[in-house]
Order: C-alpha cells, then structure tokens, then sequence
C-alpha cells in the first residue's frame, strides 16, 4: 500500500502540471485576453506570480516524493533500527522564513506602480481624459467638473446608468454630482468611448456590490455611501460582460449587464437617441398626422 501512495504523490503533482499547460488551449483560463492596456499589466503580473508559484510547487513537491520513496524503500529490518530525532536547524529555518518573505515584499514592491495607475486619483489619465471630453465629445466644461462620462450605480439587482444630457445648443454637459433635469437614464447598458481612458462614479443604493469588467480585468466594490471613481480602457469595439462580483443576495446570479465600446460619434449617437426617447412625449407624431388629414 506504501508503494500506491507514493506513485500516487508522485503522479497527482505531473497531472496537475499537465492540465494547468493544457488548459488555455481547452478555454479553462481567462474568459479572453486582456482587452485594455491595464488588463494586459494586469496579466503580466498573474503570470509572474504563477511562475513563482510554479518553481516553488515543484521544489515542494519533489521533497514530498523523495521522502515519500525513501520510507517505502524501507524494510522491516530497517524498522527496527534506532530512530533519528533532531530539534530542527537554525540556519534552514531563517532561510525558508527569509526567502519568502523576500520575494513578498519582491512582489509587493513590483505591483505598486500598476496598482497606483488603477487606484490613486491623482495619477489617473486625466489628461487624455480631457481631451477626449473637450476635443472629441465637445463637452463645454471648466477644470472643476467631472472627468466622469456615466455614473453607475448598483442595486439589487440591477446596473443603474446616468450620462449627462446636452444644452439647448446641443452641447454635451458635464455630469453633476447630483441628478439634473437634463440627465439621461439607462439599465444595465452602459456606452464608453473605444481605446481612450474613460471614468466613472460608481455608487451602491443598497448594499454591497462590485463592478466587475471581465475582460478587461477591472472589478471594484461598490460600498453604500461612497462615490468611487473608476477608468478603464476598452481595446476594441465591441461587448463586454459587465457582472457583480461580490454576493448581494437572492438575485446576484442575474445581476448581468454590458459595456458596449464604441467610436465617439457612435456614443453621441447613443446619447442623442437616449434624449429622443426619454423627452418624447408623442405630441410631435399626433400634430404631423393632423397636418397630413388638413
């Protein structure tokens, strides 16, 4: 029976290997590749981490199996012969304490300017950001407004959108912090601009939550009582899954939406349409039939 569990530690950890290099080509990893510059930073720091992982699986793994086969080689004869009993080495003991402890802090320090670009306001694009709201999207804005071009707000169990409505001119507006006359609603479909930095604010209305973007590796919770600013960049125009990520209750299975990436024409467009049909009242369609009939 030795013999079994030996071959069976010894086995088990090939296997393994095995299907980890395997599987990418079966579709059992990411749900795509990276589809936004941060998302491939991302990545490779997934991937960093895995190799470290990986050395340290087999190092631990080929002691098992070499003290695993060497126990089983032993016979009854050898049972018999006097134990050996240490009280443990000094020096191995700093070193497996050290070691790790250093290649923590490697990993740690090595994580922190991907983790700042994400997280610290400060250092967000928002120079790009600008430029895209004022050059592209000819937004009419002053230093002190939002760079935010949507404002997210979970629920159970739905993704609530507000985007800033246009003024008589037809000019883009800034969003507000709070609601205003001119402002455009949405559920569980939000538009950005493709392949420029955009933001959000995201907030809760009732309990925890978490934006979860896939496919570009962006997730962030969404507390009650905080506005959080989020940016991203989408690649390539098209969907993207939007998810709740943490458990909100009975309903978080179907508490699905979508990013749709688009040109900025497009977004405008989408924008224009969302004015039309929300400040539509049917009046315009009755008088033009009544022009017809005289």
């Amino acid at each position: 029976m030795k013999w079994f569990w030996c071959l069976f530690f010894a086995l088990a950890p090939i296997l393994a290997m095995a299907v980890s290099i395997a599987s990418p080509g079966y579709g059992w990893w990411f749900p795509s590749e990276a589809a936004s510059p941060l998302g491939q930073r991302i990545d490779d720091l997934f991937y960093m981490i895995l190799m470290i992982t990986t050395v340290t699986f087999i190092g631990t793994q080929i002691g098992l199996v070499y003290v695993l086969f060497k126990g089983a080689r032993r016979t009854d004869a050898d049972v018999n012969e006097k134990a050996w009993f240490s009280h443990g080495s000094h020096e191995l003991e700093v070193i497996w304490s050290v070691v790790p402890a250093f290649i923590l802090l490697f990993i740690a320090l090595y994580q922190l300017d991907v983790w700042a670009d994400y997280r610290v306001k400060n250092l967000f694009p928002r120079e790009e950001m600008s430029k895209l709201l004022e050059e592209k999207l000819h937004q009419k804005r002053t230093e002190h407004d939002s760079l935010a071009l949507a404002e997210v707000t979970a629920r159970q169990f739905e993704w609530r959108i507000r985007y800033p409505g246009f003024d008589a001119d037809g000019h883009l507006l800034p969003l507000m912090p709070e609601p205003q006359p001119t402002d455009l609603y949405a559920v569980n479909d939000l538009h950005m601009p493709v392949k420029v930095p955009v933001m959000i604010n995201l907030k809760s209305q009732d309990v925890q939550h978490s934006f979860f973007l896939p496919e570009l590796r962006v997730k962030q919770d969404a507390v009650p009582g905080l506005v959080i600013p989020v940016w991203f960049e989408a690649n390539h125009q098209r969907s993207y899954a939007l998810l709740c990520a943490e458990l909100c209750g009975w309903g978080h299975y179907k508490m699905k939406a979508q990013l749709v990436a688009e040109s900025d024409e497009a977004f405008l467009e989408y924008l224009h349409e969302l004015h039309e049909q929300q400040f539509f009242d049917g009046v315009a369609a009755e008088e033009a039939s009544d022009d017809e009939d005289e």
